[in-house]
């Protein structure tokens, strides 16, 4: 069994993201810049936030952080969307999720510039992605894709199952996994999936995205399947120092007996959402300089 370094392909990626930040500065004269939108003080989101904004400096982009107060209204920070699509220093708009409950997600969403959305969350990049075109594929998504190309396996011709269908990870990594240019066949399971061993069981790839530890289990799973581990989940731990420990949706000591390869929790996914974030960031820029 193999596990899959998402901490490895990270730094590699984003070795070969400072190269290109580097190289468009001294042909083009142009610096890739992102702007991160904070509403209110969720302490993951700070730290996200925080991770980014030192992820950005060590690539070499200008990083413009935006904290505003958690009563900040949804007309405000609308209008501070569209203040920075008109900025020429800004070539990627991220607004940190979730946001205050008084303030419409999609109404913000939808109020960034496609050419911007570095996330790849507006309806048309999703649109555009759905079909085939050219656009800003979703970080964590993309992220994934890399990582079981990573692990060695070619996923064309391959049997694909994506447990789980949120918008944010499950529906559009099924979508990229299909596509021409990994050529899979995807099976979608989610709540309403009866016996989703039936179909894990045939899998050469699994992506576990549902939210809740031990979702897959090795006896779901086909010798040398490739498992993509998505989920973090605190559980209790009197062992640690702060009484609770991370795990993802697969029970890593039960599936990594079954499995080709698979990601841990933590530093499997998760280095590879903030590195796709830079990718698109530098990609933006790159097509401002055209």
């Amino acid at each position: 069994m193999k596990t899959i370094d998402g901490k490895l392909l990270a730094a590699n990626l984003r070795a070969e993201i400072a190269d290109g930040v580097a190289k468009l500065r001294s042909e083009k004269g142009v610096t890739p810049g992102l702007a991160v939108i904070l509403v209110g003080e969720n302490p993951a989101s700070v730290s996200y936030v925080t991770a980014k904004e030192k992820a950005c400096r060590e690539a070499g982009m200008l990083s413009r952080e935006v904290r505003l107060p958690e009563g900040t209204s949804e007309a405000d920070l609308v209008a501070l969307v569209k203040r920075l699509n008109d900025d020429a220093e800004i070539h990627g708009i991220l607004v940190q999720l979730p946001l205050p409950k008084h303030i419409s997600e999609k109404a913000v969403i939808d109020a960034i510039a496609p050419e911007k959305d570095v996330d790849g969350f507006t309806p048309v990049n999703v649109g555009r992605m759905m079909i085939g075109e050219e656009c800003f594929l979703p970080c964590t998504p993309h992220g994934i894709v890399k990582l079981i190309e990573f692990s060695g396996m070619d996923i064309r011709g391959r049997h694909a199952v994506v447990i789980g269908r949120s918008n944010i990870v499950g529906k559009p990594v099924a979508a990229l996994l299909s596509r021409r240019e990994t050529n899979a066949t995807v099976t979608l399971c989610h709540t309403g999936t009866p016996d989703v061993a039936r179909f894990t069981r045939d899998a050469d790839i699994v992506v576990v995205a549902a939210g809740h530890p031990g979702t897959l289990v090795g006896d779901m799973l086909k010798p040398g399947a490739v498992v993509i581990d998505v989920g973090v989940n605190r559980v209790p731990d009197a062992t640690r120092p702060k009484g609770f420990r991370l795990v993802g949706d697969a029970d890593f000591e039960s599936c990594s007996k079954v499995a080709g390869a698979i990601t841990p929790v933590p530093g499997g996914v998760g280095p590879m959402t903030i590195t796709m974030l830079l990718w698109n960031t530098l990609e933006a820029a790159k097509r401002f300089a055209r």
